[in-house]
């Protein structure tokens, strides 16, 4: 049984591709808008209704990529939609809202396929280099999830739990952008209602604390967010333009 998310403005979610509804697969329906991805689990393949609006399709297929989602995109067209779409979409597959239950099925099988080879050519390795002993290493950054301590060479970090669930869930996902409302559902939990402020809050608290130098790590992402960028990308890129300077000639 696989877990599928199906994004729609149709008020008969059913009439959309009726063969899902013959399937033995758990199928959760959401608005088609950006909100729905913030309760998107990771762990879905995502149905977007392309059949009448194709337009909030692309819109929704390059915010998951801007996000840095990696979840799979099965886009539900009608025949005359297959003229529009090409690659820059970014979608796994497409399927016509009229496909048998066997064609959905052998995509479904095919789109989960293609996701689990992907894991595995990435070696399935944490980006921050987790080791068993449950430390996240990024630069000079520890974090022990653990011992729910922090370190920044060596020196102990005083944070509050809630900043250090912040930074861990942050470290745990460098380079990917979450909006306010999806740390505070990941972070804080469904049951908190202290608003979106209170993310901007941690993070003022989290960059003085990791000081003038490390502040840097946690990124804004103007009009969306926040992402975690690991020190290792400044310290190369650092180093890039270094060497370039050392191999300008210099004017007389």
């Amino acid at each position: 049984m696989t877990d599928l998310t199906l994004m729609t403005f149709s008020h008969d979610p059913a009439s959309v591709l009726p063969s899902l509804a013959l399937l033995s697969h758990r199928v959760r329906v959401l608005p088609m808008d950006a909100a729905s991805l913030v309760k998107m689990p990771e762990n879905t393949i995502l149905f977007l209704d392309g059949r009448d609006d194709l337009a909030t399709a692309k819109t929704l297929c390059r915010l998951i990529h801007a996000s840095g989602l990696s979840t799979p995109i099965v886009l539900i067209l009608t025949e005359g939609g297959f003229t529009v779409v090409n690659a820059e979409w970014g979608v796994t597959d497409v399927v016509v809202a009229t496909a048998s239950p066997a064609e959905v099925e052998g995509r479904l099988r095919l789109v989960a396929e293609r996701g689990a080879a992907t894991v595995v050519a990435a070696g399935a390795a944490p980006a921050n280099d987790e080791q068993e002993d449950g430390l996240i290493r990024s630069g000079d950054l520890v974090v022990d999830t653990n011992g729910y301590t922090a370190n920044l060479r060596g020196i102990p970090i005083d944070l509050a739990y809630k900043e250090f669930e912040l930074l861990k869930y942050l470290v745990q996902h460098p380079g990917r952008v979450f909006t306010r409302a999806q740390l505070l559902q990941e972070v804080w939990g469904y049951d908190y209602y202290g608003g979106t402020r209170t993310v901007d809050v941690h993070i003022r608290r989290l960059r003085a604390k990791l000081g003038g130098e490390y502040e840097h790590v946690i990124g804004t992402v103007r009009n969306v967010g926040y992402r975690f960028d690991p020190p290792e990308e400044d310290e190369e890129r650092a180093q890039a333009q270094e060497a370039a300077g050392h191999g300008t000639p210099q004017r007389p």
